[in-house]
């Protein structure tokens, strides 16, 4: 298995990538600035420097790998476009070109919240609804497909137990960013995982389970 990561230097693809790696899991990370991204990601990673807007850029670097993670998002600033070029119209490039080049896995990072139009959130330029439309685009696309949608992010690991639950039953919680490498990844090797939406968090004082049976529960 080979895996292209987009989003790779943001806080949770890093995490993604360094996880994948740890795994011997071949990597091919998507990056704008490749001198930056070797600041951040481990040795062995191959950098492919293109752009979510740039479908010949992604052509080649989807090129031989079998599946996608997509960690993505547009950044905090005053573009009214930019959650609408990034988090769908770039998410919608990125899956054209894995459905051509034929991956048999997508991951997609998404968020909680995205079906609730009038999440304060959306007023960032309605990044929620966008992420709502992407979500749609992959669900639609024929491609296999995990959709992962997080609780408020957290940069400090953490070993408090996962939660996870099927679309739209999560509104509130949070969780460390590692811990949403870790589900991204085993959704790749977990069968339970494919065509399914998931929603998690991290919670205190909740059963330890595992993953696998996570993704069996739910529908």
């Amino acid at each position: 298995m080979k895996l292209l990561v987009a989003g790779a230097t943001g806080e949770t693809g890093r995490r993604i990538v360094h996880q994948l790696v740890d795994r011997n899991i071949s990597v091919k990370a998507l990056v704008r600035d490749p001198v930056a991204a070797r600041t951040f990601l481990p040795e062995g990673v191959e950098l492919v420097v293109g752009d979510l807007l740039n479908r010949d850029s992604l052509r080649a670097g989807i090129t031989d790998c079998t599946a996608v993670i997509c960690a993505t998002g547009a950044r905090p600033s005053f573009n009214i476009t930019g959650p609408l070029a990034v988090d769908y119209w770039g998410i919608r490039n990125l899956v054209d070109i894995a459905k051509e080049k034929q991956v048999v896995h997508f991951v997609f990072v998404s968020s909680l919240c995205v079906s609730k139009l009038f999440h304060p959130l959306n007023l960032f330029w309605l990044i929620l609804f966008w992420k709502k439309q992407a979500e749609i685009y992959l669900q639609t696309s024929g491609l296999p497909y995990t959709i992962v949608r997080p609780g408020g992010l957290k940069n400090q690991d953490s070993e408090t137990a996962i939660v996870m639950t099927g679309a739209d039953c999560l509104f509130e919680g949070s969780i460390p960013r590692s811990q949403v490498a870790r589900v991204c990844i085993e959704a790749l090797h977990e069968p339970n995982a494919r065509n399914k939406i998931v929603e998690i968090i991290s919670r205190a004082h909740e059963p330890v389970r595992t993953l696998s049976d996570w993704f069996q529960s739910v529908p």
